[in-house]
């Protein structure tokens, strides 16, 4: 696992290893914060098809399943 900036995490893009339904790369779209400036909720969105899904943002320090940029 590698480790991840808060600071940077929104709008920043991630290539899915294992793509299902051809969605492949990803944006960080949206990031919620509770009163103590915690994380509370990560919403990305498949670039092709501009679906978007909730993700536990430390899901993405998974190097097994994620890559951060956009890769081939």
């Amino acid at each position: 696992m590698s480790t991840l900036s808060t600071k940077k995490l929104l709008n920043s893009k991630w290539t899915k290893l294992n793509p299902e339904n051809k969605e492949k790369h990803f944006l960080v779209v949206r990031i919620d914060r509770d009163e103590e400036e915690q994380i509370v909720d990560c919403v990305i969105e498949a670039v092709l098809s501009r679906r978007q899904s909730h993700i536990k943002w430390r899901d993405l320090a998974d190097s097994t399943q994620w890559q951060s940029g956009w890769s081939r």
